[in-house]
């Protein structure tokens, strides 16, 4: 069952800028405390890309998109948008969005309980 839905993916050139966003699905009401994205390319393992908790505000990046993607709530309750800027060949991976009524949850990928289906991202040179 598809508990999150990402979408804003696409196809853009090195440099270029792309904003995924992330909603709940209709069939869950679920209140998520730390939301989070997650991606992973094609013969890897899935990674952590960045995180946002509602009650306390904190962020949290990978080394790797540090100053250059920014994680945010959207306009809707538990609503989340990832902005991402200056991409490279290297950000191409299929992007998901991952909730927990957690406040504690970090960077692991079963410290989420729902998520989305996945969207694509790909960066060409």
């Amino acid at each position: 069952q598809v508990q999150l839905v990402e979408s804003g993916g696409g196809l853009v050139q090195a440099g270029g800028s792309l904003r995924l966003s992330c909603t709940p699905s209709g069939r869950t009401s679920s209140v998520f405390f730390t939301m989070g994205w997650f991606r992973q390319a094609p013969g890897t393992e899935r990674e952590f890309v960045a995180s946002l908790t509602w009650g306390g505000g904190r962020t949290n990046y990978a080394d790797s998109v540090k100053g250059r993607f920014t994680i945010s709530r959207g306009n809707s309750k538990n609503t989340m948008n990832l902005q991402m800027n200056s991409l490279t060949h290297e950000d191409t991976a299929v992007y998901n969005c991952a909730g927990t009524r957690s406040a504690y949850a970090g960077i692991g990928t079963g410290e989420y309980e729902y998520w989305g289906q996945g969207t694509q991202v790909a960066v060409s040179s």
